[in-house]
């Protein structure tokens, strides 16, 4: 029998009042797609920070090509051949794809022989199908080159094992799928891959193998063809999650939003929504489709008076607020949740009733009615199911999911006309997913309207009634979910023009 190229035997890691991983076992062979699947908080990061030398086990042991060995620090561990992509890229974008992969290694010499370095490079490319140019820069290249770029940088440094965090987060379709293709020849030439994910319907694509954990406990390792998103779903969070989409015909009433030829500036001053035309009724999703970092944060900020308009109009029922703040938005019926729950959309030191009064305080003047506000407070907790432990501790001591259910609370029970709605799901478990889900079509159902943006086509294209797609801030068209494909969808994400209505 084959020995495991990784093998970690009852690991565990505590940090004050947390047991982070508890008796964990997992088991890597050479050549193999492995997936770690988990809650938010699961252990999954934890896990793998102790196997690339970042933390040290209280207990357990770490195997290694059948060698047990001690993980002091990342360098050691890539001396063993782990190396790690991260979700978010650490690339020097001014550097060429070439000096990004050689930076910091020992062995070039006191000169840069740039030739010699891009052939070296171009050799690997070779080698793994990774296509890309070592001469070029890192800003000219799209997200998911540059993620070719950081699975580059690992081989070239003699991985053979090979972890990658979320790795489809910010990539088209297509791009997930040559990702993929790529991991698949890299095993068959006996390297590992670990891949920490949430996309089952991926993850049941694209692995060999399987470890789920829940709590910091590993509860149960399989086979991917013995498995199901049924099996994982209830092996993630103890219980099976039934999904149902079930929605009722559109319904449309009066205009909500109209967006007419606007344009608006990023943080860096640079153009992010180019000359974008849109509208949104009662009673209908209107779903956002891009890779992240396209214009979907601005225009979500654009749609709720956060951020003013280089040119164009915009106009909530009718009334032209092209000029107006946050607090014209709010008093337009305009309610907001935003993908930075603890720093936008939530003051993390302040606790469940502060947070839930923020936006309302000001309607009885300064003065406020404290035992109202905390009774108001206690029945949104339980309307919206939220688990906290104290109504008076601060919010950052909360889940992810119940952190986004507070959120929603506050801004549904403001009875807004619009509700605008980032990245919803992002970093929650099944369970909260579903809860989040349901919410939105209740909404929906009441006639009002929701400007959904969205990392996961899967849950744009059951929601949505219709689907806008951007790239680099421009409106590539709008389709309606059930006339096209995902295919199809992330042609429009790479850039591809689709002649559209904007009507549903």
């Amino acid at each position: 029998m084959a020995i495991p190229m990784v093998e970690m035997i009852n690991v565990t890691k505590r940090f004050p009042g947390v047991i982070a991983n508890d008796s964990v076992s997992l088991t890597i062979n050479k050549g193999e797609i492995h997936a770690l699947l988990g809650e938010n908080g699961a252990g999954k990061s934890t896990l793998m920070s102790i196997l690339t030398g970042l933390y040290q086990p209280d207990e357990g042991d770490i195997y290694l090509y059948g060698k047990k060995v001690d993980l002091r620090s990342p360098k050691g561990a890539v001396a063993y051949g782990i190396g790690m992509v991260h979700q978010h890229f650490k690339l020097i974008k001014s550097f060429t794809v070439a000096e990004n992969i050689t930076l910091g290694l020992r062995g070039q010499g006191g000169i840069f022989n740039k030739n010699n370095v891009e052939k070296q490079v171009g050799e690997f490319c070779q080698k793994y199908g990774l296509h890309i140019d070592p001469a070029a820069k890192v800003w000219q290249l799209t997200v998911g080159e540059q993620q070719r770029v950081e699975i580059l940088k690992a081989l070239f440094r003699g991985a053979e094992i090979l972890i990658l965090d979320e790795p489809t987060a910010v990539l088209t379709p297509q791009e997930a799928s040559d990702l993929y293709r790529t991991l698949r020849l890299m095993a068959r030439q006996g390297k590992a891959i670990i891949v920490i994910s949430h996309k089952l319907s991926e993850v049941l694509e694209g692995t060999d193998a399987i470890t789920v954990l829940r709590g910091g406990k590993s509860v149960g390792q399989t086979r991917t063809e013995m498995a199901n998103e049924q099996l994982l779903t209830r092996m993630m969070v103890g219980k099976s999650v039934t999904v149902d989409y079930t929605k009722n015909p559109v319904v449309l009433g009066e205009k909500l939003l109209e967006l007419d030829q606007i344009s608006c500036l990023n943080n860096r001053g640079q153009l992010a929504i180019k000359e974008l035309s849109l509208d949104i009724h009662e009673g209908e999703i209107l779903g956002i489709a891009g890779v992240a970092g396209n214009g979907q944060s601005e225009l979500a900020e654009v749609a709720t008076g956060l951020r003013n308009l280089e040119a164009g109009r915009r106009l909530v029922k009718g009334i032209d607020l092209s000029a107006g703040g946050p607090k014209e938005f709010i008093e337009a019926g305009v309610s907001y949740v935003p993908e930075d729950r603890l720093g936008t959309g939530l003051v993390p030191g302040l606790d469940a009733v502060d947070n839930y009064v923020l936006k309302s305080y000001a309607k009885n003047g300064w003065l406020i009615n404290w035992k109202a506000a905390l009774a108001e407070t206690q029945q949104a907790i339980q309307s919206f199911e939220i688990k906290i432990a104290n109504i008076a501790n601060p919010v950052r001591m909360m889940s992810g999911g119940n952190l986004q259910k507070l959120l929603l609370a506050r801004e549904i029970t403001a009875d807004p006309r619009l509700l605008v709605v980032v990245y919803p799901m992002r970093g929650l478990d099944v369970g909260a997913m579903d809860t989040v889900r349901q919410l939105l079509l209740k909404e929906r159902a009441a006639g009002k309207a929701i400007l959904l943006i969205s990392e996961e086509l899967d849950e744009l294209f059951a929601l949505s009634d219709r689907l806008a797609v951007l790239h680099r801030g421009v409106l590539m068209g709008v389709v309606n979910p059930h006339e096209v494909s995902v295919e199809d969808v992330g042609l429009m994400m790479a850039g591809e023009k689709r002649v559209t209505n904007n009507a549903v």
